[in-house]
């Protein structure tokens, strides 16, 4: 682990090799898993202000889960997360004509009706942030169902951090990520 500023990087950030590969594992990330994607308290009223124009790119199962669960839940511990379809699928979760899971948000932004992408949690993925008082925490998230996205990264030789740069841009700014490579030309 190394120290930026006010976060503790882990090395695998900078280490490990990943690249979505969509074809492979068909979006599982968005549909395994026991819950929604992980927000911060700002997105809860963003998704709640977006909601209306994200409605008509969202499948009618997703739009019963929202219209009964809220844009997002608060889990027993006190987390704010996306809210699940009979508790798999995220409720913002579409599906392509190859059955490939995509988010109808980054599709109503891709569209141009909404200028927010997503969640940072689903854009940062395969990287997890969790803030502290003093610092935040960045770590690289395994999961199983990536497998083929460290094949990829490692055949394509595009590290964690590499693949993730605009996302990270937009949680730590452009300046933490210029810091960042350099760190990792030391590896």
């Amino acid at each position: 682990m190394f120290q930026l500023g006010k976060t503790i990087v882990s090395d695998d950030v900078v280490q490990k090799d990943f690249v979505c590969n969509l074809s492979a594992c068909k979006g599982a990330c968005c549909v395994d898993g026991d819950a929604g994607a992980p927000l911060d308290k700002e997105e809860t009223t963003i998704l709640d202000d977006i909601y209306p124009k994200v409605k008509p790119f969202m499948r009618k199962e997703g739009i019963e889960a929202i219209e009964t669960q809220g844009a997002y839940i608060t889990t027993e511990e006190g987390e704010l997360e996306t809210p699940l379809i009979n508790n798999a699928d995220c409720a913002y979760v579409i599906f392509d004509e190859n059955e490939v899971a995509l988010c109808a948000i980054e599709e109503a932004y891709n569209q141009g009706e909404i200028s927010w992408k997503k969640p940072l949690s689903c854009h940062l993925y395969p990287i997890r942030v969790r803030d502290y008082t003093e610092f935040s925490a960045v770590n690289y998230h395994k999961w199983q169902i990536c497998d083929d996205a460290c094949v990829l990264g490692e055949a394509l030789q595009v590290p964690v951090y590499k693949f993730v740069k605009e996302a990270l841009i937009r949680k730590f700014g452009e300046d933490w990520y210029m810091e960042l490579e350099k760190v990792a030309e030391t590896f």
